[in-house]
């Protein structure tokens, strides 16, 4: 879990995490307690493309850190609601992912700032539309 060492590592931040799988989110909140950061991060069990319509996190987070859970279309739509703009989302890839085309991505507000290594660093430009993510983003991809 990324976020976790990020959030040891920047004791100003404030965090929410998003973990579709139940097992999983309970066993972020322990790690949260354990670890001292219950005050600074809440854990939201649930889809991500479901909690991106929840006018509560609509643009309210300057970055969103997510593994490569799913193709870069479904994980861009995914993650572009909850940014603010100037946001950025950070990303880790397996290596020889296809790049990000821009024309998809400026449906979404976004623009690529650039890849290091396996993580792909994109911008939240201008704000992500209503109507995204989409309820069901992977069965028709934007790219």
């Amino acid at each position: 879990m990324p976020a976790l060492p990020l959030a040891l590592a920047w004791p100003e931040s404030r965090w929410l995490l998003v973990e579709a799988n139940g097992r999983r989110a309970r066993f972020l909140v322990q790690a949260l307690h354990r670890l001292g950061l219950e005050t600074r991060a809440t854990i939201r069990a649930g889809r991500a493309e479901v909690l991106g319509r929840d006018s509560a996190q609509r643009g309210r987070h300057d970055l969103v850190v997510a593994r490569g859970f799913a193709s870069p279309a479904v994980t861009a739509e995914c993650a572009a609601p909850f940014l603010t703009v100037g946001g950025r989302l950070v990303t880790s890839e397996p290596p020889g992912m296809r790049e990000w085309p821009p024309a998809p991505l400026e449906r979404l507000g976004l623009v690529v700032e650039g890849r290091r290594g396996s993580v792909m660093v994109v911008r939240q430009a201008s704000p992500c539309p209503e109507g995204f993510p989409r309820r069901s983003p992977g069965k028709h991809p934007l790219f």
